[in-house]
């Protein structure tokens, strides 16, 4: 009986775990030349019944924490056994670390363990992590390549994991539950005053987004049409600071006014109607940005 319930449970974690063709891109290449199609090539030499998507290749060059953010805002959205390959890759060629992580969740995440996996880690939790055998999983004849790990591992290992051509356990050996983490302003709420990060921003617009949750909202206790008092900070630095109304959308104010809203993933967020707030008031995001907000 023992027996039959384990072999059931194998079956459940496998078949729940299982990669199902979905390989998804991001890297801070560009799309300027040929760097982004060399790696869907490399994936679709590997396997022609991949479904290959872009999540984007638009990341500031060397900005691993905007890699971080892009995979966290994203990954929830595709279905378990989707395999990403984020390429942001300051120190290629280096000693850090190339991983395949699994979530909790089911999702396989291929990429460099330079800090990208520090906001999926904490949202998707930690099921496995192992390291890319690159004598096994490498493109061949790619050996004497030392600065395109992005096209002759990566995409090569995550189209392999994608397409069931090798299992988890062949990407290497276990790591332990651990990835390099990049420290960062977490929400907090403290005598009256809350206080968070802003981890990205709005790009297309300049609207302000921070790591605030409505939950965590909810203990100034206030509503749609208060007005919310809003610091901006870099560093120690105060870069902004005044009172905005909290609104629902933005048609409910004139075009050109300053609000305060909760975004599409129900984070507070900072916009003027029709406007670019970070361009106006030079807010920006990162690690090193923060705000606080009270009544």
């Amino acid at each position: 009986m023992k027996l039959r319930i384990g072999f059931i449970l194998c079956f459940v974690s496998f078949y729940c775990f299982s990669q199902n063709n979905v390989l998804v891109f991001q890297s801070d290449f560009g799309q300027k030349d040929g760097a982004v199609s060399a790696m869907k090539g490399v994936a679709v030499g590997v396997s022609r019944d991949l479904k290959i998507f872009d999540l984007t290749h638009e990341i500031p060059t060397f900005n691993i924490w905007e890699a971080a953010y892009r995979l966290s805002q994203t990954a929830q959205y595709y279905p378990v056994g989707t395999v990403f390959v984020s390429v942001c890759d300051p120190g290629v060629g280096t000693s850090r670390h190339s991983v395949v992580l699994l979530t909790k969740s089911g999702h396989y995440f291929v990429t460099p363990d330079n800090g990208t996996l520090t906001l999926i880690a904490e949202q998707l939790g930690i099921q496995e992590i192992r390291e890319i055998n690159e004598v096994k999983n490498r493109r061949e004849n790619s050996e004497e390549s030392y600065t395109f790990h992005g096209r002759d591992v990566y995409a090569f290992t995550g189209a392999r994991l994608a397409s069931k051509g090798i299992t988890f356990e062949e990407v290497g050996p276990k790591l332990p539950n651990e990835v390099v983490k990049i420290e960062y302003q977490k929400p907090i709420f403290e005598k009256g005053i809350i206080k968070g990060g802003i981890p990205i921003l709005d790009i297309q617009y300049g609207n302000v987004w921070t790591n605030i949750d409505k939950t965590t909202f909810a203990n100034l206790g206030l509503k749609e049409g208060d007005f919310v008092k809003i610091q901006f900070f870099k560093g120690k630095e105060k870069k902004y600071e005044g009172k905005l109304q909290l609104v629902n959308t933005f048609g409910q104010v004139p075009v050109g006014e300053n609000v305060c809203y909760f975004n599409s993933l129900l984070n507070f967020a900072v916009a003027i109607n029709q406007g670019n707030f970070s361009e106006k008031y030079k807010i920006y995001s990162g690690a090193d940005w923060s705000i606080l907000i009270s009544k």
